[in-house]
């Protein structure tokens, strides 16, 4: 289980024009999470409860270029990573957190969720797959 984690930790990206670029080559979603990763209490639910499971690390494998976009409160970052970030947020408008959005390569967006989602894994998956179809 330990390996699994640490697999799923090590895929999530975080420049958006290196994660685009994946995306495209990979023919893949992209998907944002736009959380604060120490602090915000919802944040740390929807990555033990999903993130962080091994189903959703397979499914991710085979159809997401994951990219975090963490506003964290004690958690060092660059000044560069930080603006970058900040100006992504105000970008999608990014009111609270978590927040996620799926879009293609080419940034047309095709979910957004604001706030954590009951139903786990399976109802990430769901809405994934959902997005993915449009």
């Amino acid at each position: 289980m330990a390996a699994s984690l640490m697999a799923a930790d090590s895929s999530w990206l975080t420049s958006l024009p290196d994660a685009k670029a994946r995306a495209e080559k990979e023919k893949k979603l992209l998907f944002l999470d736009f959380t604060g990763s120490d602090w915000c209490g919802w944040c740390k639910k929807l990555d033990a409860e999903v993130f962080s499971t091994p189903e959703f690390a397979q499914y991710a494998a085979k159809n997401l270029v994951l990219v975090q976009l963490d506003f964290p409160a004690q958690k060092p970052q660059s000044d560069d990573l930080k603006a970058a970030n900040k100006a992504l947020a105000k970008k999608f408008e990014i009111t609270g957190y978590p927040t996620l959005i799926v879009m293609k390569p080419d940034g047309s967006v095709l979910w957004k969720q604001v706030g954590f989602m009951r139903g786990g894994t399976t109802a990430w998956i769901a809405k994934l797959d959902a997005a993915k179809a449009k």
